[in-house]
């Protein structure tokens, strides 16, 4: 059976180079102060839904992000690598979302796409690592979901096998289709760009992106798919009270970037009274307890 698979992919700081322009006044992430990446459990998603595609012939893939225009590279790299297509949720009013505005822009944006079979996304984003997203999002669709996949193993008679790696082991589940889907770091890896895909869509853009002086209008005239689709939270009917700060009830109050280092060290032999002397210390300097 074809599918119309839609992947959630983000665009996010690389949490490695967290420095002390991290944070806006607002409590919000500073974006532009840090590189910019493919939240890597997301690139796991969007293999997972790749190879669906290939199992399952006349299926498409589509990316779906939101964020300032420059997350037009997200979607990009997923053309690079055999998405046929993608959304690009970009506006003012969007901005500062947490997890509850987030997962409601995204799930306004799935109704106006309109019968998707499968929503896929990774576990969580780096710059939060909530996980809660994916839920959130199948929650206010009214979808089923399964989360913590590790391989989507067949999708036939309306119903996805999903292989999920679980505290204390492994599950394969059987879910019905519409489905949310997350998928967790340990799944396989996304393949690299396609040569031939890159040089395809290399000039692709999303319309904020296109500068006045741009040498390739000519050229996004000819080729349509070079256009990639912007929606604005009026595109998707959304309600402006439920989007960007205005939706969103979580604050931050600071982000630090803290590295561990060993300031001494302790040779323990193997005797219990060793072992128990190190968990009283630990306890004492209130290190775990």
């Amino acid at each position: 059976m074809s599918l119309k698979i839609v992947v959630l992919a983000k665009q996010v700081p690389d949490t490695r180079n967290v420095g002390k322009d991290a944070m806006t006044a607002e409590g919000t992430v500073n974006r532009a102060a840090l590189p910019a990446i493919f939240n890597p459990e997301d690139l796991n998603a969007l293999e997972q839904a790749l190879r669906l595609k290939e199992q399952n012939p006349g299926s498409t893939v589509g990316l779906l992000t939101m964020g300032p225009p420059r997350a037009g590279e997200i979607i990009r790299e997923g053309l690079y690598r055999g998405a046929d297509t993608g959304w690009l949720l970009t506006d003012r009013l969007f901005a500062g979302a947490d997890t509850l505005a987030t997962s409601y822009a995204l799930a306004t944006a799935i109704q106006k796409i309109g019968d998707v079979d499968i929503v896929i996304g990774g576990r969580q984003a780096i710059d939060g690592d909530t996980a809660q997203v994916g839920p959130q999002v199948a929650q206010k669709l009214g979808l089923n979901q399964v989360t913590y996949a590790e391989e989507i193993l067949k999708v036939e008679n309306g119903k996805a096998t999903i292989r999920r790696l679980i505290d204390g082991g492994v599950e394969v589940v059987e879910a019905p289709l519409p489905l949310v889907i997350t998928v967790n770091g340990s799944a396989a890896e996304c393949r690299p760009a396609n040569a031939k895909l890159v040089m395809k869509y290399k000039y692709a853009a999303c319309p904020l992106e296109v500068a006045e002086d741009d040498t390739h209008k000519g050229l996004r005239a000819e080729r349509p798919y070079l256009n990639l689709t912007q929606w604005s939270v009026a595109d998707v009917n959304g309600d402006v009270n439920q989007c960007g700060l205005s939706g969103s009830p979580t604050k931050v109050k600071e982000v630090q970037n803290i590295v561990f280092q060993a300031k001494e060290s302790k040779t323990l032999g193997a005797s219990d009274q060793d072992i128990d002397g190190m968990i009283k210390e630990l306890l004492n300097d209130k290190i775990i307890g």
